[in-house]
């Protein structure tokens, strides 16, 4: 008898859990209060958009012109840098070897200079007088002898030949005399004019070796392009650094006073958004944490969003004008690469939108 009533009971409540799941599930579900309640716009007509915080001369990815190994890191995260201060070195012990030889060079090369301009010598002209000196010496003894002969009057006692010799050997002294003085000319005068410039040359081109030498050295510093604040570093000593663009910066610096925050606003409601626009920055996560923010500048070129603020009704296949605000950073507590709300005054819709047109009445 069990069995034969078991099926009907089982048959009827199953119908009565069906309806009664229909019932509990077909009442509307209350809406849980949002964990953190969100900004109230300020304007009566406005335009939304997500802004990422940025520093004001934009983030400069700071980079070495030639890779090599960290020798010195000279900043900290968060440092205040002025243009010109060095932010960290690259080894550079082979090219300080090869200016210290430069410089001596160099010095070379002047020190010809001066002793060019100090010629000549004094103790050189004592010696080139004395040879003078001697030259007239010789000279005269050459002519003495060669009077003796020609006053012999028997020409039976003289040889022509020896008579000849002897005159050959006059002129022979006279021409050592002219070169003797020559010398001594040569020597009083000091340096060639032409020689003075090679050697100015030599100490030009010396310079310019030494010149190059610590340009390069020099380039081995990399140092803060702008006055700023130390935002990223991601070296270390003994570590290598790469040239060229990097997925991740050695060192990440800007300028964060003021502060700017770039706003993307969807192209289909760029149109309302006026040069000017006033405009205030709200902090996520605390709709308290307001800022007035000043308009600087339009990107005026439309570019695909993103960044993206996670929601379920963004939409990603969009393309956004991009707006730069400012605001002070003592106002609103926020960092770089933050993401805020921002809320930019309108004109309102219908005030904004073109007249209707008069629809023309089609001809009968």
């Amino acid at each position: 008898m069990i069995r034969t009533y078991l099926v009907p009971l089982l048959a009827i409540a199953g119908m009565i859990f069906a309806v009664a799941t229909v019932i509990r599930t077909s009442r509307p579900q209350v809406a849980a209060p949002p964990v953190i309640q969100p900004p109230s716009a300020p304007f009566a007509a406005f335009v939304a958009g997500s802004g990422l915080v940025e520093s004001a001369s934009q983030n400069i990815a700071a980079g070495t012109p030639v890779p090599g190994v960290v020798t010195a890191v000279d900043v900290r995260v968060g440092q205040h840098v002025k243009a010109g201060d060095p932010l960290f070195r690259i080894d550079d012990r082979e090219l300080r070897a090869d200016l210290e030889v430069r410089r001596a060079a160099l010095a070379v090369a002047r020190q010809q200079v001066e002793r060019l301009h100090r010629q000549p010598r004094p103790e050189e002209i004592p010696t080139f007088e004395a040879r003078v000196r001697e030259a007239e010496a010789a000279l005269d003894d050459e002519k003495a002898q060669l009077a003796i002969w020609e006053k012999v009057i028997d020409p039976r006692a003289v040889s022509e030949t020896e008579l000849v010799r002897k005159r050959f050997a006059v002129r022979t002294a006279q021409a050592r005399l002219l070169a003797a003085r020559a010398q001594l000319d040569l020597v009083k005068a000091g340096a060639w004019e032409p020689d003075l410039a090679v050697a100015r040359s030599q100490v030009g081109s010396a310079q310019a070796a030494v010149d190059a030498a610590s340009t390069e050295v020099e380039r081995r510093v990399v140092r803060a392009p702008i006055e700023g604040r130390v935002l990223q570093v991601n070296i270390r000593v003994g570590e290598f650094a790469a040239a060229g663009p990097l997925l991740t910066p050695l060192m990440l610096l800007g300028s964060v006073d003021p502060l700017h925050v770039r706003v993307d606003v969807d192209e289909h409601e760029a149109w309302r958004v006026k040069p000017g626009a006033k405009a205030v920055v709200f902090v996520r996560g605390n709709r308290e944490l307001r800022a007035p923010a000043t308009f600087v500048r339009f990107e005026p070129y439309v570019v695909p969003k993103r960044s993206l603020t996670g929601e379920s009704t963004e939409r990603v296949d969009t393309r956004v004008l991009q707006l730069i605000y400012s605001f002070d950073p003592a106002v609103l507590p926020v960092f770089v690469g933050q993401q805020v709300d921002v809320y930019i005054e309108a004109e309102p819709l219908e005030n904004a939108l073109p007249p209707p047109h008069d629809t023309p009445k089609p001809q009968t």
